[in-house]
């Protein structure tokens, strides 16, 4: 029994010698950098891209008249509408890219506590990109200029349609999102929280 109780203290014994080594042998975990050094680091991405949406529309497009500076320009523009009404229909293409401003984040939008960084992201902006090489004109009287203006129109609206899509927006937050979590934990942090704000530091 006590042979036993002897082997049982000599593995434990090496249990513990085996641990010490281990520990001391270890390289030392890299800090973790300071906050300003964290938002210098996101800064550096700039824009980040974080969705790209392919949008379609059939146009439906008649110019209402211009006011012009002569009675006999508006006589003209009368004579245009009334005999040859411009209407121009079309299928527009267009690419939507949803992003936000990594430049805008600073210590006031982004924090580092310990083992975890909170940030706020930015608001997301939007670009409309049209694709005039893929739009098929169904049928147009348009000129040149009315034909810009129908190609404004449907960016325009492309525009306001993707900026009303909370769908659209919460899936470019999360790639966003996603994106700093990639960015930020290979620095030594365990958890990147995102909060509508940063709370206010408690008073010592």
């Amino acid at each position: 029994m006590l042979r036993w109780i002897a082997l049982a203290f000599i593995c434990a014994l090496c249990a513990l010698g085996g641990a010490f080594v281990f520990q001391a042998l270890r390289p030392p975990l890299p800090a973790r950098p300071e906050t300003a050094a964290v938002v210098q680091r996101v800064r550096e991405l700039a824009r980040l891209e974080t969705l790209e949406v392919t949008l379609y529309k059939k146009i439906d497009f008649a110019p209402d008249p211009q006011p012009t500076e002569s009675i006999w320009g508006s006589v003209a523009q009368w004579a245009r509408h009334t005999l040859r009404t411009p209407r121009g229909k079309a299928i527009v293409f267009a690419e939507a890219h949803l992003a936000v401003d990594l430049r805008k984040l600073d210590e006031k939008t982004m924090r580092a506590e310990g083992r975890r960084v909170l940030a706020v992201l930015p608001p997301l902006q939007t670009r409309i990109e049209l694709r005039p090489g893929e739009t098929e004109v169904i049928g147009s009287n348009l000129d040149t200029a009315e034909t810009a203006a129908l190609l404004e129109h449907a960016r325009v609206a492309f525009l306001r349609a993707v900026e009303a899509d909370p769908a659209l927006a919460e899936r470019a937050r999360e790639s966003a999102r996603r994106a700093l979590r990639v960015l930020l934990l290979p620095l030594g942090f365990d958890e990147v929280v995102f909060v509508p704000e940063l709370p206010q530091r408690a008073l010592n």
